[in-house]
């Protein structure tokens, strides 16, 4: 079973080593069946976790624009 952080962090490094870009941004979404079937039985949570580097992690501006963009 992945993480969602580790996910996050997995997908922006891959785009990072083979793209070689300025920057990355990735933003996760998910609904966890860990909380909606036990735990904490909560309906419809929805979990967010992001991972920026170079110019999105540096730069607010380009960071807010790219999470606008994304609808956050």
């Amino acid at each position: 079973m992945q993480v969602q952080e580790r996910l996050t962090a997995q997908i922006g490094d891959c785009i990072s080593g083979v793209l070689e870009p300025q920057g990355v941004a990735v933003v996760i979404e998910a609904t966890h069946g860990c909380m909606t079937c036990r735990g904490v039985e909560t309906p419809d949570v929805v979990m967010t976790t992001s991972r920026m580097t170079g110019v999105f992690r540096e730069d607010d501006k380009a960071r807010r624009e790219v999470l606008s963009l994304m609808g956050f």
